[in-house]
């Protein structure tokens, strides 16, 4: 009796959250979905049924493929750089680095991710002016002058100038994850790990990769989703442009939703997202827990 009571009065406070997931979550992402069926704009007092028209539309849009493979780009450099190299940066923060600068150090790192990701775009694209930016100059101070470049001017480095800035804002942030989840790994395994002849390198391989291991699956998991869903860089520095060069699906959904009002095709972008990002991390669970380790 006393559990049944207990659990109604779980209940009580499990369900308002429910009610506002169902309302503000999971509504719109089922009336998006039935919408990008239909074609409509934003006066339209009665959207037209079309099948799947506008998902054939996306298929046959040469920039809508564009932007997925610039998030593609996006995602794998994502996973490298602030997955692979910040677990690197947090375990070389505690296992090589003296203890009164560990904190010093990680605030360093942190800083950039609080900073506005506006203010930061504007800030980069300052850096990467072809005239005055810091970077150029600093090129040009080394003798490197065949590789200076208008950054976000030129077709072939826009995108990855944007994807540059965004990995110098995130890796601190992720690198201080790691470093919370190395530090809840008991020492005596790393002990064990030394008398049995480990040293630093293989102690990372066979200790701390396996024991971070849920950290990665969560990280993995917000990086991928994060580069499927990136919007607020790319309309900073460059708007898509130079020729829908650096267009993501983000920026493809906005430019047809709020500036050709073609909100059934933007629906479908949106779908396309929301398929992507939800599979991808069911997959990424899936594994993460066929790998769990257990202590």
């Amino acid at each position: 009796m006393a559990s049944t009571t207990t659990r109604l009065r779980g209940l009580v406070w499990v369900v308002p959250a429910l009610a506002l997931l169902g309302i503000f979550v999971y509504y719109p992402i089922v009336e998006n979905i039935r919408l990008s069926f239909y074609s409509w704009n934003a006066f339209s007092p009665n959207p037209v049924f079309v099948g799947l028209q506008n998902y054939t539309d996306a298929a046959a849009d040469p920039i809508f493929w564009r932007s997925l493979r610039n998030n593609i780009a996006y995602a794998v450099v994502s996973l490298i750089c602030q997955v692979g190299f910040s677990l690197c940066l947090a375990a070389v923060l505690e296992e090589f680095v003296h203890q009164k600068l560990r904190g010093v150090l990680r605030v360093i790192y942190f800083i950039p991710a609080v900073i506005s990701i506006t203010v930061s775009g504007i800030l980069f694209s300052f850096i990467y002016n072809p005239q005055f930016g810091l970077l150029n100059r600093l090129l040009g101070a080394m003798g490197l002058e065949r590789f200076q470049h208008a950054w976000l001017g030129e077709q072939k480095t826009a995108i990855w100038s944007i994807i540059g800035m965004s990995q110098w804002q995130s890796i601190g942030y992720t690198a201080v994850l790691f470093v919370v989840a190395i530090q809840r790994i008991p020492r005596e395994l790393y002990e064990a790990a030394k008398v049995d002849g480990a040293g630093a390198v293989r102690s990372f391989f066979s200790v701390t990769i396996p024991m971070v291991r849920e950290m990665t699956t969560l990280l993995i998991i917000l990086t991928v989703s994060g580069a499927f869903l990136v919007f607020n860089e790319v309309m900073v520095m460059t708007a898509g442009g130079p020729s829908d060069s650096s267009q993501v699906l983000g920026t493809w959904l906005y430019r047809n939703a709020f500036l050709a009002d073609n909100m059934g095709y933007a629906s479908a972008i949106a779908t396309v997202i929301f398929v992507l990002t939800f599979a991808f991390a069911i997959l990424q669970i899936l594994v993460g827990r066929r790998r769990r380790v257990e202590i």
